[in-house]
């Protein structure tokens, strides 16, 4: 099977770029999934927690000065039965030691509790179409690879996905829903975009693929990738 680029000069839709959509105010890398809130330990503590875990925290910072004592630690001695929570290096704040495990399960689990919209392409080729009949039919196209997005770390529910020629000219468009996975942590998907892998060696990429996060209103980062062929 034979590849020819053609111009992206074709009747192709305008639209604004996904890069100019995700300006300054786009949501930070430590956004949390949906059920999940920063731990604020300390201001810059962005660990995502539960709710209750949050305000449990808020209670024990509040706290800390009638929790400590002078002693074999020195002036932040626990008092007996607390020891020091530990949510990051140095946190000498009293707590519960069940509160302390709770702190390490939930560093532990930080990254997986994130939209990180993380984003990769992926190909797949049509296999022969079943007649019914106990025949099966094929065209000259089904050995070319085709363009297969792939995500996980989304909230669930709905993810908006692009490929953009490097011009800022939309080549494709779709939408999927991120379900719960236990291959990836938050919400993961793949889509089928039908679109052919025009890639091949020494030619550089034209297009890039993000998707959207629609919940967060987060964006993947960028994916080259080479598309426009026709094929023969």
């Amino acid at each position: 099977m034979k590849y020819a680029t053609i111009g992206t000069a074709a009747a192709l839709t305008i639209a604004i770029s996904p890069a100019s959509a995700a300006a300054s105010t786009a949501p930070g890398p430590d956004t949390c999934l949906v059920g999940f809130v920063w731990r604020e330990a300390r201001p810059t503590d962005h660990v995502c927690v539960t709710p209750k875990v949050r305000d449990r925290t808020k209670v024990e910072n509040r706290l800390k000065y009638t929790n400590w004592v002078p002693g074999a630690y020195g002036p932040h001695t626990c008092i007996k039965g607390m020891v020091w929570r530990e949510a990051f290096a140095g946190d000498d704040v009293c707590a519960s030691p069940r509160s302390r495990d709770e702190a390490r399960r939930d560093n532990a689990a930080a990254a997986d509790r994130r939209v990180t919209a993380k984003l990769w392409i992926s190909t797949y080729r049509l296999g022969p179409t079943d007649n019914g009949d106990g025949t099966a039919s094929t065209t000259s196209t089904d050995d070319i690879p085709r363009l297969k997005l792939n995500g996980s770390h989304f909230n669930l529910g709905q993810v908006k996905l692009f490929i953009y020629y490097n011009t800022g000219k939309l080549f494709w468009s779709g939408t999927v829903t991120a379900t719960r996975n236990g291959t990836h942590a938050g919400g993961s998907w793949g889509k089928q975009t039908g679109k052919f892998d025009c890639s091949t060696p020494g030619k550089p990429a034209n297009a890039y693929a993000r998707a959207q996060d629609v919940t967060s209103g987060r964006w993947s980062a960028s994916v080259p990738v080479r598309v426009g062929c026709s094929v023969y």
